[in-house]
């Protein structure tokens, strides 16, 4: 059997194309860590400014030569891409840990209602707003509309865990709280992520179909983690010479056997990494091999995925700058006015309130994820492909600032939110 190859001149392009991408996220990326922002936003940036919202204008012969060397190219670089997303999604399944202890079992509660159920639910009304001009080509409504409630309601596990490490506040409640909360919110929207694009590839679906969805995501983690607590002769495994070969393994068999009923190569990434994660334990030499490969997918394949996700965004044409406000004000409103109003249930004070309810508005990777799956299936037009892309950046910059304004005004805020209430109980008694 003979592989068809590309020439030299169609790998050097493509390696110089990768360089750019590599180089202008590494740039935008650094720069909107020294403001204090996060980086994936700056990552994206550097794609923009490659895109068609900037040197793809100025210098559109040059770029051509650049990103269209060749007619494949894109497809090339799609798999570059493609292993960006799925190696984001395995390492944000192994760093999945659901914190539910009883002292915050219902201030968790009335957040997920407030950030996930509520906005959902209040932003059906606004759906037929954006329908002509936010729907796929794929023309599916119900699809559309399941996305459309994703994106006002979705919150960042990465982002948020990257805002929490640089403020020195991971380990406080109120950051146990929130990232607890937006891991059942994160299953949640998968699950109808994964039932959406089912709906668009055959048109409709079943309840059989969703209910087959719904156990088979869900069930998989308890399946996982039943399993793992029942095996005990793996410890040959646990050699770091096998690990790689296991995690590789391990990932493309789950996303083989998983899209054989209809789930999401991007969620069947999600779930192989939290399978590893159970399996390995808290094994040292696998949290070191983990740190390892987490260096190399955080220096190459994950901006280079943001950088492609930025380089299709154009702000030039086929943008309104009118609708992007509007679906900002009303995603972030509405996640903002449920979890303020949930949390009034709770005797959490006026500034943790406003600091969860501004916290759960940042969408970081999942808000990218959701974009980018949902527009690589034709559920939703470019234009809220970009929307959805500004409104992650945009939204998760807002979260980053305005915790370190809070801290910066107290810096014990985050350490005193369970002593405040207790104080209160005990003046009560």
């Amino acid at each position: 059997m003979k592989l068809l190859t590309l020439s030299d001149h169609q790998i050097c392009a493509t390696f110089i194309a990768l360089a750019l991408l590599l180089l202008f996220a590494h740039v935008f990326g650094t720069l909107l860590e020294k403001l204090k922002g996060p980086r994936v936003v700056g990552e994206i940036l550097g794609g923009m400014i490659l895109g068609g919202s900037c040197l793809f204008i100025l210098l559109p012969e040059t770029m051509n030569r650049v990103f269209f060397a060749y007619p494949e190219q894109g497809q090339v670089l799609n798999i570059f891409y493609q292993l960006g997303l799925v190696f984001l999604m395995f390492l944000s399944g192994y760093n999945t840990e659901i914190r539910f202890g009883k002292q915050n079992a219902r201030t968790v509660s009335l957040v997920f209602i407030g950030a996930t159920v509520l906005p959902m639910l209040a932003s059906i009304p606004f759906i037929p707003l954006f329908r002509s001009s936010f729907i796929g080509s794929a023309g599916n409504g119900l699809s559309f509309s399941l996305v459309f409630c994703i994106g006002v309601a979705i919150t960042s596990i990465p982002v948020i865990s990257k805002i929490f490490f640089d403020m020195g506040i991971m380990h406080t409640k109120f950051a146990d709280t929130v990232l607890t909360v937006a891991t059942f919110q994160d299953l949640c929207l998968w699950i109808l992520l994964n039932i959406a694009a089912k709906i668009t590839v055959s048109g409709t679906i079943g309840l059989g179909q969703m209910l087959m969805i719904v156990l088979s995501t869900l069930g998989a983690f308890v399946l996982i983690t039943v399993l793992s607590k029942k095996v005990k002769a793996i410890g040959k495994f646990r050699n770091t010479k096998y690990f790689y070969t296991v995690c590789f393994v391990l990932l493309l068999a789950v996303c083989g056997i998983f899209s054989v009923i209809g789930i999401n190569i991007m969620y069947t990434a999600f779930i192989a990494g939290y399978l590893i994660k159970v399996f390995f334990g808290k094994d040292v030499r696998a949290e070191k091999a983990i740190g390892a490969l987490k260096e190399i997918v955080f220096s190459f394949f994950v901006p280079v995925y943001f950088a492609l996700v930025g380089i299709q965004l154009n702000v030039i044409h086929d943008f309104s700058f009118g609708r992007f406000c509007l679906f900002f004000v009303i995603a972030f409103g509405l996640e903002f006015a449920g979890t303020w109003l949930m949390l009034l249930f709770s005797d959490l004070p006026g500034d943790m309130r406003m600091n969860f309810a501004v916290t759960m508005n940042a969408r970081g990777g999942p808000g990218i994820v959701l974009a980018t799956v949902s527009y690589g299936a034709n559920i939703i037009s470019l234009e809220f492909f970009t929307v959805l892309i500004l409104t992650t950046m945009v939204s998760s910059m807002t979260a980053g600032y305005y915790l370190r304004y809070q801290q910066k005004k107290n810096k014990d805020i985050f350490d005193q939110m369970y002593a405040t209430n207790n104080r209160r109980l005990a003046v009560k008694n």
